[in-house]
């Protein structure tokens, strides 16, 4: 299994400026090792949304854009920014340092072939493949904008058997900005739904789609869209 994502460094005033530095020498080194999750670092440079885990891999990683990541990352729109406001934002002595914030989550699906599970997502619901790890694969990751499935190997999917029996197992619950545009999309490509559109009493509109696996995933718009 590829390494877990790299922690973020503390917001200016916890840290000197060296611990920046040793960060950006650290996401250089994490790139030169081909951890995917310097991916999701690169893709908070608006330039660099686009980029999958695997092309962020391909691009080069000098010590000045891993500066500018861990600046933008901070709050900073650039380092030069960053060393700037490091001293205005120190915090006075004795202040409570900021409490940690999580920002992502990304669900980890059981699949019997991590290479035809990133396949049907690919082709069936317009997923990229990030990467694929190990030969055969037996762990992979799948993203379509800002949202990203795991995938793992197992000999037998208890998840899928579960969801069988019990109608309301969704192991991913997706939020989207247009619940009825993704749902025609799918539906041109043949998707499985195990639930098709529906408006819910809460006031949401949402869909499930069934993997090959048995997997659940749920699309969920919690608001109406707004016009463009």
């Amino acid at each position: 299994m590829p390494d877990s994502r790299p922690a973020s460094p503390a917001k200016p005033g916890n840290v000197t400026l060296e611990a920046y530095r040793k960060h950006a020498k650290l996401l250089v080194r994490w790139h030169r090792e081909g951890n995917h999750s310097v991916g999701g670092k690169l893709r908070l440079l608006e330039r660099y949304r686009h980029l999958t885990d695997r092309a962020a891999l391909d691009l080069p990683m000098p010590l000045a854009l891993a500066q500018e990541i861990v600046a933008v990352e901070s709050g900073f729109p650039n380092w030069a920014a960053l060393k700037a406001g490091i001293g205005a934002l120190s915090p006075p002595p004795g202040a409570a340092p900021a409490p940690p914030v999580l920002k992502v989550v990304a669900p980890v699906l059981f699949v019997r072939d991590v290479a035809a599970a990133a396949a049907w997502y690919s082709g069936k619901l317009g997923f990229a493949v990030d990467f694929l790890h190990g030969k055969p694969p037996f762990y992979g990751a799948v993203s379509r904008d800002r949202v990203s499935l795991h995938l793992r190997f197992v000999h037998q999917p208890h998840f899928g058997d579960l969801a069988a029996r019990e109608e309301s197992v969704i192991l991913a619950m997706i939020e989207v900005s247009n619940a009825g545009a993704l749902f025609a999309e799918f539906s041109g490509r043949g998707v499985d739904f195990a639930q098709r559109l529906a408006k819910q009493a809460w006031g949401g509109t949402d869909f499930h789609v069934r993997d090959p696996d048995g997997n659940v995933i749920a699309f969920v718009q919690y608001r109406p869209a707004t016009a463009p």
